[in-house]
């Protein structure tokens, strides 16, 4: 048994993750180019090797002559009996080559073989290990900035976070450890290369699903996502089990789940809303926490007009556009937004009377009685939302105790 080399192959699988297969066929290899260098051929050689015992052999199959011309192919008679005493001119014998008489050169070359198979092998390990983390999100050591890229040690290899993948301001400190997620693994002659960001959305979804249970355990969907990286991201959830509430188990107790993300984001704002499969209210629901009034979207066109009040009309746009912009990315919709004096003004509401989607709310003259007129007046009242003004037809119809041919408009 060759316990010395069995013990060093154990050992390289053990710390390189290469097979002990992998690393005898590179032996078998390097003994067939030890032999091709030492006789200048190598078609004719047999190496074989116990995997269990690590004990090898190398046998040149060589043709008995009379008179030997290619020591690496030939051999006299006289001397092929020693190895088949019944051998002929003609035969082949099978001959075992001593590796320690290869020459210096030869076995160096054979060692540079093994050398070279053991560093591909171990490149193409960790090349596979890091390709299974593409688009997931490890833990890194910060090492030191390159320029204006940082160096991040996620173990085995280095990561390259790029300014382009850094929040705008973030500042990292030797030995600091932070969270990035993997864009892409590539692999190359010197080692897998590892791409990471700090600014892709998929980051914030893959913290969500670090932190909330129900997510990971698929009760709890994330439906759609769009960031702003280092200023805010708004995330649509929606629940498969009716009795959890998806915005309460993202956020947390008093907020815990969503400040862990935030903490981990430096700061960044997190909006947490409720995915919902009718249009019109995701966008509403999108544009939190601003108040609307009415949303009319056209699903083919994928566009939106929302109309809010005038003192919400600021919040729904945001500082420089970005709630909307927000809205938009996350619903897929180009919404465009406008205030009640607005809407008023270039008349949209008799637009929305007409409507197909309010069809449904249309009241006719023969169901409408005074009483529905007094207790739409004091929904009105309470709602945020309501018209504050009674149109001269409302108040004809109230005096009138519903008796009046004038229909009421859908807008009233």
């Amino acid at each position: 048994m060759n316990s010395e080399l069995l013990d060093a192959l154990n050992i390289l699988e053990k710390e390189k993750n290469i097979s002990k297969e992998t690393l005898l066929e590179a032996i078998q290899q390097s003994l067939l180019q030890a032999y091709k260098n030492q006789y200048d051929r190598s078609d004719n050689v047999i190496v074989s090797i116990d995997p269990d015992t690590c004990d090898f052999h190398i046998y040149a199959e060589k043709t008995v002559v009379e008179t030997v011309e290619d020591p690496g192919a030939e051999i006299a008679q006289i001397d092929a009996f020693k190895y088949d005493s019944t051998a002929q001119i003609g035969d082949t014998v099978r001959v075992e080559i001593q590796s320690k008489n290869f020459g210096r050169i030869a076995t160096t070359n054979a060692k540079n073989v093994i050398l070279q198979k053991i560093r591909e092998e171990e490149r193409r390990a960790l090349f596979n290990e890091y390709r299974e983390k593409e688009h997931e999100v490890m833990t890194g050591t910060v090492q030191r900035y390159v320029g204006q890229n940082v160096n991040v040690n996620l173990g085995k290899v280095d990561a390259l976070l790029t300014a382009k993948e850094m929040v705008k301001g973030e500042k990292f400190h030797p030995t600091e450890r932070v969270k990035i997620y993997v864009l892409e693994v590539r692999d190359t002659p010197k080692g897998p290369k590892i791409l990471v960001s700090r600014t892709h959305p998929e980051l914030v979804k893959r913290l969500f699903e670090e932190e909330v249970a129900e997510i990971r355990e698929g009760i709890i969907e994330i439906k759609s996502i769009a960031r702003e990286a280092g200023s805010r991201t708004k995330i649509a959830v929606w629940s498969n089990d009716p009795d959890v509430d998806a915005v309460g188990a993202c956020v947390g107790v008093n907020g815990s789940r969503v400040n862990a993300i935030v903490d981990e984001l430096d700061g960044e704002k997190i909006d947490v809303i409720e995915w919902d499969e009718n249009e019109a209210v995701l966008i509403e629901h999108a544009l939190s926490p601003a108040k609307v009034i009415s949303v009319l979207a056209d699903p083919d066109e994928k566009t939106a007009l929302v109309i809010v009040p005038d003192y919400q009309l600021s919040l729904a746009i945001g500082k420089e556009g970005q709630n909307a912009r927000l809205a938009a990315h996350l619903t897929q919709y180009k919404i465009d937004i406008k205030s009640e004096s607005q809407a008023k003004e270039e008349g949209l509401f008799d637009e929305y009377a007409e409507d197909d989607e309010y069809e449904d709310d249309e009241i006719s003259e023969e169901a409408f009685d005074a009483e529905d007129v007094e207790a739409a007046d004091e929904i009105a009242d309470e709602s945020e939302d309501g018209f504050e003004e009674v149109s001269a037809e409302e108040e004809a119809f109230e005096e009138s105790d519903g008796e009046t041919e004038e229909p009421v408009s859908a807008e009233e």
